[in-house]
């Protein structure tokens, strides 16, 4: 016993962990198991089986940098043009997201006896693609250039509408609080464009090469920032990659290929720590009967009417079938770091059943392995799939 404290306190139970996160999940992706649930399940291992890192500082840091370089990373990925040129058919998928939106919350009122407050936010937490981590794993799945092009425009778009949301429920408990958090976020996104021609006129010339670091000081700040409003580092980490995005022509190298590439390592570094911090997090009552039957409501519920709906919006919007439509919503599946963030708020701030916040637990563990085992898995039908290039907005808006 007195060997197994003086490891727990020692450094060589970190080295072990590092061992744990970067090599036991590479290993176990050749069974379709996402390395993302299993640094869930082994900080689960940790926290509830061994006692460990409950109160660690440093794990808690590590998750953060984690969180933001995956948000700065889904920011940086939004292409303005793109939007634009395909604008008509994402508004009509964010109006059928809304209608959904509305659908669930209304659910989640008469089902769980909920306000209208945490109803919407299970919502959220039900619907709301993961755009950095499906973005992260997209290249992965067995999909066409012309399926990764609307899976990447669409989660982008959803998620736009998502932080908004996310943003306005939690911060509408009051007018005067709502104002205020509204009036710093306003003022958030007007100063970033301000620092960031400072740092190009300024600072750069005498820091050559150190763009990378001040977008990722930038993303932090504003993460913490956001954080201090109630909405989680997500929004500003997400904040901070669109201005980088938008200053790009100012200075290239802000949002460059190369810095999507830099950024993209420097999370796969650190995501995983975030998704341990997680697993921390989770406790044996969270996986209580009641979770599991919730959790299998949602996901009995959830995922054929996510996945229908959005065929039926591309077979209404771009005549495709519904089975086409229905490969790209298995794509967009997975909610893990959007629900992840969103059962904390509602467990945290509005106080939910453990049955509610287990249940989106185990819904969002368990929808977070669909894409692997349906999309990397190339059944007959896949074997030989026909390469488009990204379509034009003639082909794809029917003009």
């Amino acid at each position: 016993m007195e060997s197994l404290d003086q490891f727990k306190n020692s450094e060589l139970i970190y080295i072990v962990l590092l061992f744990a996160l970067f090599v036991l999940p590479r290993f176990l992706q050749r069974f379709r198991l996402p390395s993302a649930i299993t640094c869930v399940f082994l900080g689960l291992g940790a926290g509830v089986g061994l006692s460990l890192f409950a109160h660690d500082n440093t794990i808690g840091l590590l998750a953060t940098f984690g969180i933001v370089a995956l948000f700065l990373f889904a920011g940086l990925e939004i292409n303005f043009s793109e939007l634009r040129s395909h604008a008509l058919v994402l508004l009509q998928y964010v109006v059928f997201h809304l209608i959904g939106l509305a659908a669930v919350s209304y659910g989640a009122m008469l089902v769980f006896d909920l306000a209208i407050r945490p109803a919407v936010l299970v919502a959220l937490a039900l619907m709301t693609p993961s755009a950095g981590f499906i973005l992260d794993s997209l290249k992965a799945l067995h999909l066409d250039e012309r399926e990764r092009f609307w899976v990447r425009t669409k989660v982008i778009s959803i998620e736009l509408i998502a932080l908004a949301a996310l943003f306005a429920v939690v911060q509408s408990a009051s007018a005067t609080r709502f104002s205020v958090s509204l009036l710093v976020l306003v003022l958030l996104i007007a100063i970033l464009p301000l620092l960031l021609k400072f740092f190009a006129k300024v600072l750069l010339p005498y820091a050559p090469r150190s763009e990378f670091a001040f977008l990722l000081m930038l993303a932090v700040v504003c993460a913490f920032v956001t954080r201090e409003l109630g909405v989680y580092y997500l929004v500003g980490a997400f904040v901070a990659g669109v201005a980088a995005q938008r200053f790009r022509e100012e200075l290239p190298a802000m949002a460059s290929d190369q810095m999507l590439h830099a950024v993209e390592l420097f999370a796969s570094v650190f995501v995983p720590f975030y998704f341990f911090n997680a697993g921390l997090h989770l406790g044996r009552d969270d996986f209580s009967m009641n979770a599991l039957i919730t959790g299998a409501g949602f996901l009995v519920v959830m995922v054929p009417v996510r996945l229908l709906w959005i065929g039926l919006h591309r077979k209404i919007a771009l005549k495709e079938s519904i089975a086409g439509g229905v490969r790209i919503g298995v794509a967009m599946i997975p909610t893990l770091v959007f629900t992840l963030v969103i059962a904390g708020i509602l467990r945290d701030k509005f106080e939910v059943s453990g049955a509610i916040f287990g249940g989106l637990i185990i819904y969002t563990l368990v929808n977070t392995l669909i894409p692997g085992f349906v999309l990397r898995i190339p059944p007959p039908a896949f074997d030989a799939p026909h390469i488009s290039p990204a379509p034009t907005e003639g082909a794809e808006t029917g003009k």
